[in-house]
């Protein structure tokens, strides 16, 4: 196991240290080296407010996603298993997929205000209609036997739900929440950056006004962090026990 951490973690430290040799090299303040970015990233957590930016930012994408997640796995159900549901509701799904996140956004803003449930409400409609079109191409391909069995066993139809047909959707549950959850903090910073005051999108913001990139890449670099984090924390380990399950 130590060996494959090992193994891992080449790659990132040949590009460290290929990025830091032609930064010294290239000698521009335009292109700073990983020691300039670390020393941003300390002082905008020491002497700025980087733990309560990130901290909003990380709140609006659990929000965001909570809301996506949830509403887009029932509408997804619904319109993969009732064909008259889906060839009416088809078309507008078709639309949402290719409306603009950046029109949502402004069209939240203008009509509820440029308040925090307009940036919420924002993100969470740019990402529900993935998350319906991944979950509806499941539910289509669900094993119907497996259902059938579970009538003949007599068993109650919450239970065939959760113990049948909800395990088949896992793995389309769990793609559907990885890539929800990349799209869902850029559009975060999108949000943040045009409609509000705080959050790592405002501080990348002003850090673009004052031609900051080792700071911009200092917030990138630590918001990317805690995305690896809950990665490790929350996804693998759901991933393991949803193999387990299907075993």
């Amino acid at each position: 196991m130590i060996r494959l951490n090992h193994t891992r973690l080449l790659l990132p430290a040949l590009l460290m240290i290929f990025w830091q040799w032609s930064a010294v090299w290239i000698n521009n303040p335009d292109y700073p080296t990983p020691v300039a970015v670390y020393h941003a990233f300390v002082f905008e957590l020491t002497q700025e407010q980087m733990l309560y930016h990130l901290g909003m930012t990380l709140w609006r994408v659990v929000l965001s996603f909570a809301f996506s997640m949830v509403l887009g796995v029932i509408f997804g159900i619904m319109m993969g298993r009732f064909p008259k549901l889906n060839e009416l509701s088809d078309p507008v799904l078709i639309l949402a997929l290719n409306i603009p996140a950046l029109v949502t956004i402004l069209l939240c803003y203008l009509s509820i205000g440029l308040v925090e449930a307009a940036a919420v409400t924002a993100v969470a409609l740019n990402k529900i209609p993935t998350v319906v079109a991944m979950i509806r191409e499941g539910a289509r391909v669900v094993d119907n036997d497996l259902l059938d069995v579970g009538r003949v066993f007599q068993l109650s139809p919450a239970t065939r739900f959760f113990r049948v047909f909800l395990p088949q959707l896992y793995p389309y549950i769990m793609a559907s929440a990885r890539t929800g959850l990349s799209l869902i903090w850029k559009i975060v910073l999108v949000v943040e950056l045009i409609g509000r005051s705080n959050g790592v999108g405002f501080k990348l913001h002003t850090l673009f006004q004052f031609f900051d990139i080792a700071g911009i890449l200092a917030y990138t670099f630590a918001f990317v962090a805690i995305i690896y984090l809950l990665e490790g924390l929350i996804f693998r380990p759901l991933d393991r026990v949803v193999s387990r399950g299907r075993v």
